[in-house]
This record gives structure tokens, sequence and C-alpha cells, in this order.
């Protein structure tokens, strides 16, 4: 433990590591937000879930689509553009959202602006970790930067939807989306005045290909990873509320969630500050199929207290698993693709925990709630095992030798 925080302590005297990290906690908050206090307002403006949910998933869809585009716009121009446009855009669609369904317009112009916010989302949680990437030349310092970024997306997901529900509860869901509107504005400026901008390292080589870092085989491999990785954590999302709602006790869904994620956050923290000789390759491989066990073990238990410590052992493997994929993609993606690679890691995030979660509502509603987790357990031992595929440095230039 004494050589972990010697190695935090030392992390972060690093110049402007400090201010890079609260900058990141601050100005990704919404993305714990905006989708649950949309949610909650449509369902109370629209009159129903099925409306409020199609809304938010055409939001989701939209952003998962373009993020790409913004991603490569950012390579080619630089960052603060594309940063200007949709820090304007995207405040004006939800405020879009907002008035249209408080005028009770017809869906259509709700899904419209709800799509608009998805195309002009901020790329702040991209940018970030771009800028860890730019930031640090060394490999192990990359490895900690990001699994500390893991952490604080957990903070994010933790305390946004917090805050969110302590509005709806004492103001009202219009007030809740309201004040995220607020939020999104506010961590646009906090990013634009922060040290992260001077970090972003422009390749201007003209030399760039159609589909972009999608042409790196590798890089394909960290992708499908991605996708089923971030499939079996959809599943884990629909399991908990179905195994609260068989109990009887469909409020301790948010009690399973919780402990789930602050045992990623505990697992990420202690993760950041290991030295490991294993290459990051098979840390990624060994963390998901070790993530396999518990997820599995939540099938086979049928009363809260043991499925809770469960949830805990289980996310204290999401933050290390998700900091192993992103030093990937940061090394893997070539230099004029830096951020394009992240969109399109967020893309895989997005449609793989979209996908999970549309098995996990099928899967319990015709195969019973441990099938949700058998599945999500047998789809990272298919995932660890791709990931020994991705080839480490030292056995890539054997390779590379080997074929001269």
């Amino acid at each position: 433990m004494h050589s972990i925080l010697r190695r935090y302590v030392e992390f972060v005297r690093q110049p402007d590591v400090p201010r890079l990290l609260v900058v990141a906690l601050l100005s990704r908050m919404p993305i714990g937000m905006v989708g649950f206090a949309m949610l909650m307002f449509l369902r109370e403006a629209l009159g129903n879930f099925a409306l409020a949910g199609s809304a938010v998933g055409i939001n989701f869809v939209a952003m998962a689509t373009v993020a790409p585009i913004v991603g490569r716009a950012i390579d080619r121009f630089g960052p603060r553009v594309p940063l200007f446009v949709t820090g304007v855009v995207q405040p004006l669609a939800l405020a879009g959202v907002l008035a249209s369904a408080k005028m009770q317009m017809s869906f259509t112009v709700v899904a419209v602006a709800a799509a608009a916010a998805g195309m002009f989302a901020s790329p702040i949680t991209t940018l970030t970790r771009t800028a860890w990437r730019h930031r640090f030349d060394r490999e192990e310092d990359r490895r900690t930067a990001f699994a500390l970024d893991a952490v604080m997306i957990e903070l994010n997901f933790t305390v946004g939807p917090a805050i969110v529900a302590a509005i709806l509860a004492t103001a009202g869901a219009t007030v809740a989306f309201a004040t995220t509107l607020v939020v999104v504005v506010a961590s646009f400026l906090i990013f634009l005045t922060s040290p992260a901008l001077r970090y972003f390292k422009r390749d201007r080589s003209t030399r760039r290909h159609l589909l972009g870092p999608l042409t790196e085989r590798q890089l394909w491999i960290v992708f499908l990873v991605t996708f089923g990785l971030a499939a079996s954590l959809g599943l884990i999302e629909v399991g908990y509320p179905a195994f609260a709602t068989w109990l009887a006790l469909p409020a301790l869904a948010g009690i399973f969630l919780s402990v789930n994620s602050v045992g990623s956050a505990l697992g990420g923290a202690v993760f950041g500050g290991m030295r490991l000789r294993m290459p990051i390759e098979r840390q990624l491989a060994a963390a998901m199929g070790l993530m396999a066990i518990p997820l599995f073990l939540h099938g086979v238990v049928a009363t809260a207290a043991p499925f809770g410590v469960i949830a805990f052992f289980c996310g204290t493997l999401i933050a290390p698993s998700i900091a192993c994929q992103s030093v990937l993609v940061s090394r893997l993606a070539p230099s004029r693709y830096a951020t394009e690679a992240f969109t399109w890691s967020s893309t895989f995030i997005v449609s793989g925990l979209g996908a999970g979660m549309a098995l996990g509502g099928w899967l319990v509603e015709t195969h019973g709630v441990p099938s949700a987790f058998f599945s999500g357990a047998a789809i990272l031992c298919v995932v660890a095992t791709g990931a020994l595929a991705i080839s480490p440095p030292l056995e890539r230039e054997a390779t590379a030798r080997a074929a001269d």
C-alpha cells in the first residue's frame, strides 16, 4: 500500500496533473446527469416511459454515430472550434427538448431536439482522454492516468445521478433537467479555461485514410473487445434492477449499482498505483477473465447480502479493464487519429451498453434473472480470450523481423 501511495504522490507532483484531475471530474459531470434528467423530465412531460425512453435512446444513438466525425475534425483542425460549436449548440438543443415538451409539441419535434443534442454532444470526455495521451509519453504514467480517469468517471456516474435525484425529490423533474442544462454550460467553460487544451498536438500529416483508425487491425480487436466488455456491463445495468425487483425490494437496485461503482473506483485507484511487469494487453485479458467469476456468481445467489458483496468484487475489476483499454487505444492509434480513436472507442462502448441492456431485458423476461449474469460472464470469457490476440510490442517487433 505504501508503494501505491508513493506512486500517486510522484504522479500528482508532475506539472498540471492535479488541475487536470479536478477538471476531468468537474467538466464531465454532465455524463452522469443528462440522460437520467432527460428521462425523468420527459416521462413527466410526455406521460410515459416508452416515449421518454425512445427520446433518450435517440439522443444516445445520435451521439454514438456522430462522435467519430467530431473526433476526426478535432484531429484535423484542433479541439477549440469543435469544442466551441458543441458548447453552444448542445445547450440550445437541450433547451429545445425542454421547451418543446413543456409546450406539448409533437413527439417528432422533441425527438429531433434530442437527436440534435446527441449529435452536438460535447467531446469533453474524449478530449480529456486524448489530453492524457498527449500529456504523458511513458506508458506507466498513461496507465496511472487512465486508471484515475476511470475512477473519476465512476464518481461522475455516482455523484451526477445523486444530484439529479436530490433535485427531483425537492424541486421536480423540470428543475432537475434545467439544472443539468446549466451544468452542461458550466462544464464547457471549465474545460475551455483549463490547461488541458495546451497539451494537444496536431499531426499535420495529410495522409489520412477514409476509415481513419479503423485501418489498424490491432485497434479493431481492441474495439471488438470493448464492445463485449460494454455489453457485459449493460447486462449488469439490467440484471441489478431485475434482481432487486425479484426480491420485491426495487430500491435495492440503486444500492447494488452504487456498491458496484464503489468497488470499481477502489479497484481503479489500487490498479493505477501498482507497478506490473505483465504487458498491458495481458492485463486487460486477465482483468476481464477474472471479472467473469463474480459476474457468474451473481446468478447463483438468492439473497441481498451476498449479492451485494459479489457486486462489490465484480466492480473492482471494471475500472482496471477500462484503464487497460484506454492505454491500448492511446498506444495503437496513430497520432493523426489520436482523438478519433477515442471517439470510436466511445461509440463501441455506447453500442455495447445498448446491446447488453437490450439482451438483458429479453433474457430476464424469457429465461429469468440469472440468465443475464450467466450471459455476461460468458461474453467476458469470450472477449478475454479475444484480447489475447492483441500482440504486445515485443511480440509485434519479433513478428515484423521474422517477416523481413
